[in-house]
């Protein structure tokens, strides 16, 4: 396990050698993080979370108590990954193969779910692979999402399905004349080529 001083680990976590873990970053008690996994600076890892072999995170990632993030997940800066959330990795989950033998490594290939800088999944949401969740978006408690989420994008529902649009503050955005407006920090968006997308200050 690659650390830094400013690292904190509970005794009970399970964190591998090979694991790098950034300055300032806290793994709590039961968590398990995995083989070649790479946390970026002042993760915060909780209670009995688990984070496969290989999943990076950026800098300023919080994955909350019994969260499971299998591999390849690839979470960018600032990502928050809320209670008993789960990112799959698998198109089509057999225990076993058509011919009955029970499946192992090589006998499918993992896919992983990607999320942009600033996105939120909320507590017990199910991200379905192979989709893309995009930066600052919110995906609501208990959502299953099934297809790519847009950058800003308020998502709701089994599937989950886009009510609305979210500033860097999460408060959803109201419309404003040709635009939009987020009302908690008062940044303005537009659609540019049909993305949502903030609007440069004075």
């Amino acid at each position: 396990m690659t650390t830094t001083p400013e690292t904190r680990v509970a005794p009970t976590a399970d964190v591998a050698p090979t694991a790098e873990i950034g300055a300032g970053s806290s793994i709590w008690h039961l968590a398990q993080v995995r083989e070649h996994a790479v946390l970026g600076a002042t993760c915060v890892i909780g209670r009995g979370a688990y984070v496969g072999p290989g999943v990076v995170l950026g800098d300023n990632c919080k994955v909350q108590n019994y969260a499971l993030v299998y591999e390849p997940a690839v979470l960018g800066h600032g990502v928050f990954i809320g209670p008993a959330v789960v990112l799959t990795n698998d198109t089509y989950p057999r225990a076993v193969n058509p011919d009955g033998s029970l499946k192992n490594a090589h006998d499918w290939e993992a896919v992983g779910v990607t999320i942009g800088d600033g996105a939120a999944i909320g507590a017990r949401a199910v991200c379905i692979a192979p989709v893309s969740i995009g930066k600052w978006a919110t995906v609501a408690a208990g959502a299953v999402v099934t297809k790519d989420v847009p950058d800003f994008a308020l998502v709701v529902g089994v599937p989950a399905r886009q009510v609305g649009w979210v500033g860097r503050a999460g408060v959803p955005l109201e419309p404003e004349g040709d635009g939009w407006l987020c009302p908690s920090t008062g940044d303005r968006f537009e659609f540019v080529d049909g993305v949502m997308t903030e609007v440069a200050g004075d």
